[in-house]
Parts: structure tokens; sequence; C-alpha cells
């Protein structure tokens, strides 16, 4: 029987198992297998085809659903299998995210691209994701965020260069399902408002925020409001006295971390 290493190129057998090519039986059912990359580029279980003519499913590692391109070397997001539900590209070169990297992939729900070097994502990149819950682009060059999905549940953009203009003014208001948010070391200068309620985590450390206003997590007017979910606020590493504005904490189940004095 051949085995499929025999039918590619030296440089893949290294990286690609050597067994033979057969069907499963029955009772091996559950376990997991290549995702279905079937499409109009497409070329069977091993996915879409990359510009650099090998399947994603070569060039990368699926299992189940779930994509991982972690330290491959890439420039740029290759072709997902339709099918895709969890991306990982971490660790590589890639510098922009286009329009249509991630077009027609409705069942994705987690996008991490930790340790690339982007500094440029198209307005439209992830806004068209129906069940996008968590987005990491921790460790890039961002300049400035995109429109987001009101789905996620989760953001971390750690460690880039938002600065004071990053951030569009309420970005993150209609973010209704937003548990966790991780904006540390952006120099920023300013907390960004609104927050949804279903906030959980708030991480702003080391950034450039210079002052708080009574009504950033608290409603002056209502005595009685109480933010229940936001338990994990984080500011240190920020030139902010906390200790300037005691009313601002008022409506939350703990005060934030950051300077006292």
């Amino acid at each position: 029987m051949t085995e499929i290493g025999t039918a590619l190129p030296s440089i893949i057998q290294e990286s690609y198992s050597s067994a033979p090519l057969t069907e499963e039986p029955e009772e091996e059912a559950s376990t997991p297998k290549l995702i279905d990359g079937s499409s109009a580029q497409g070329s069977g279980v091993l996915g879409p085809q990359t510009q650099d003519g090998l399947p994603t499913c070569l060039l990368c590692t699926c299992l189940g659903t779930t994509v991982y391109c972690d330290d491959r070397e890439l420039d740029a997001v290759p072709p997902l299998p339709k099918e895709t539900t969890y991306f990982y590209s971490r660790y590589n070169r890639i510098r922009k995210i286009n329009r249509n990297d991630f077009a027609n992939l409705n069942n994705l729900k987690r996008i991490d691209l930790t340790a690339n070097f982007i500094s440029e994502i198209h307005e439209d990149a992830f806004r068209r994701l129906p069940q996008l819950e968590e987005l990491v682009l921790r460790d890039n060059r961002i300049r400035q965020l995109p429109e987001l999905p009101s789905t996620l549940t989760f953001i971390d953009v750690s460690k880039n260069r938002l600065g004071r203009k990053g951030i569009r003014n309420e970005a993150f208001k209609d973010l209704h399902e937003l548990q966790h948010l991780y904006i540390t070391d952006n120099n920023l200068d300013r907390i960004p408002l609104p927050l949804p309620e279903s906030l959980q985590a708030l991480h702003l450390q080391n950034n450039n925020i210079q002052e708080m206003h009574e009504d950033t997590f608290c409603k002056m007017k209502d005595f009685n409001y109480v933010r229940r979910a936001l338990e994990d606020i984080r500011l240190d590493g920020n030139p902010i006295n906390l200790s300037k504005t005691p009313y601002a904490y008022m409506c939350l189940p703990r005060l934030p971390v950051g300077n006292l004095i």
C-alpha cells in the first residue's frame, strides 16, 4: 500500500506522518480527524491550498475543527477550512490582516495571533464573524483597533501601540457579552469608556492613564447602583493617584489595584 509520504517532496515527509492512509473502522470514529476543507479552492481533508501550493493542514496541524499554525514562519493568514472553530497562529511573521482572511468562517470562535508583527488590520476583518467569542492579538504592533463583533467575550490586545488614538470612542459600548478586556502596555492615556455591564476583568497596567472621573465605573446620580460583575480592575503602572477619586469605586465589589499615594 502506498504511504502518503512517498507521494510528497522529502521536506514535507519530515513534518507529516508517513503512516498509510487507510479508512478508520467505525469503533475509532471518536478519534480527532483532519478538518474537511472542501471549498472552491479546496483539497479535501487536507484543507484549502496555500499560496505556497501546500494544503493548510500539511503546513499547519488540523485536529477536529481546530487549526494550529504556531511558529511556522508564516507572513500571512493561510486559507482556513470552512469548518474551522479555533485558529492559533502564534509566533509567526504576519504583518497585516486583510478583509477576507476570515471570510465565510461562520463557526470561528477563537482567533489567537499572539507575537506576530501585525501593524494593520482591515476594518471588516473580524466584524463579519457571527460566532467569534475570543480575540487574542497581544504582542504585536497594532496602532488602530478595527470594528469588533458584539459576540466577543474575551479581548486581549496587550503589548501593542494603540496610544491615544488607537481605540475609537465607545469601541466597547455594544459588546454586551464582553467579560475580559486586557489592554496592558499600550501607552493609553485614558480608560476606554463606556464599558459594558457584563465586564468582569479590566486590565490596564503599564499605560499612561493620569486621571479618572467619579462616573468612570459608577453612576453618581444613582447611589443604589451596584456593579457586581466588575471584580478585577488593574491600574498599576499608571501615573494615576486612585485616592483622589474615592467615590469612583463606591459601586464596585473590590477596589482597583494601583497607586493610592
